[in-house]
């Protein structure tokens, strides 16, 4: 028999959900199965795997210790030591200035992202137990494209990972970026439009116009500096579609400087000659958190948390911002 007593990051889902994340190489009708014949219970009574868990809930396996193990998988990925630039962290959350080049999630299994490198880190540091690994994952809850660089929030524990994912799925956290664009604009503007994407090719296509699975997209941006061949943009994300900032303002004639997919390969290779671009200028620059969260996290209330520009992105800025 083994006793599972259920912790603040296990506290608050279904007995079921806890159950094929602990035995998950088990499938859904042996454990079902287990819990009818009362080779599964909780605080010592029968159950149906409904049950919404709290944290001191004691769980009991009547299971034998090499069918539990035999189930039990905890895949933990082996990774090249990477030093996260950390801006902000708690015992809930924290956030990473993720370089261009890292992959937010990864897109194989063989792939190394930047999930990958927080659950490393979090071990390392021994924030995190292996044994947790079985029942939950930090995660993180946004994502940026590969090659921008930029804020990622991500939930240490069960409380934060819920509560930053709702704040970003209901948008009343503030997004803003910087980047810089071809082209001089010179005055703010709330821009809309329609994004289609192509799931084969991975590339959005923005129109004026509804087309067929197209959705809506809007975008905000403040010009902070120009000079006659580039603008400094400051971009808030109304919507937040893949690819959006990047195809919206290429569709209006502004393409960001060093995109490869949406942008002017002239533009792209006069700005890696000059300045050595060798990813898109495109920067998740600041997060503005609510101020309506659970009073669990009071002390993020409306902090707002900033993250610097990459070197080759900040020189270019700062010969813009020269030339005003």
């Amino acid at each position: 028999m083994r006793l599972v007593t259920v912790t603040k990051n296990e506290a608050g889902q279904r007995l079921d959900k806890l159950l094929f994340k602990y035995m998950n190489l088990a499938g859904k009708s042996f454990i079902y199965k287990m819990i009818r014949k009362k080779n599964i219970t909780l605080n010592g009574k029968k159950c149906d795997g409904s049950e919404k868990l709290l944290e001191g809930d004691e769980i009991r396996l009547f299971l034998s210790e090499e069918t539990i193990e035999k189930f039990s998988e905890i895949k933990i990925q082996k990774v090249k030591k990477t030093a996260l630039d950390i801006v902000y962290e708690d015992r809930d959350v924290i956030f990473i200035n993720k370089p261009a080049g890292m992959l937010s999630q990864k897109a194989k299994e063989s792939d190394e992202s930047l999930v990958e490198y927080l659950i490393d880190y979090l071990l390392d540091s021994e924030q995190l137990k292996k044994e947790e690994l079985k029942s939950f994952r930090p995660s993180i809850c946004n994502r940026l494209d590969r090659n921008t660089s930029g804020l990622v929030a991500a939930g240490k524990s069960l409380l934060g990972l819920q509560v930053l994912s709702k704040a970003i799925k209901e948008r009343t956290i503030g997004k803003y970026y910087l980047c810089i664009v071809k082209g001089v604009i010179d005055s703010p503007r709330r821009i809309q439009g329609w994004l289609l994407k192509n799931e084969r090719t991975n590339q959005v296509t923005v129109t004026k116009e509804r087309q067929e699975d197209s959705l809506p997209i809007e975008t905000e941006y403040m010009p902070l500096a120009s000079d006659r061949h580039y603008t400094l943009l400051k971009v808030k994300l109304i919507t937040g579609r893949s690819h959006q900032i990047r195809a919206h303002l290429a569709s209006i004639g502004h393409p960001i400087i060093g995109d490869t997919k949406y942008g002017d390969p002239k533009e792209n290779l006069a700005a890696k000659k000059k300045y050595g671009v060798s990813c898109q200028l495109l920067h998740a620059a600041l997060l503005i958190l609510p101020e309506d969260l659970p009073e669990e996290l009071c002390r993020l209330r409306g902090m707002e948390i900033s993250a610097p520009l990459p070197g080759v992105f900040a020189a270019f800025a700062e010969q813009i911002q020269g030339g005003r």
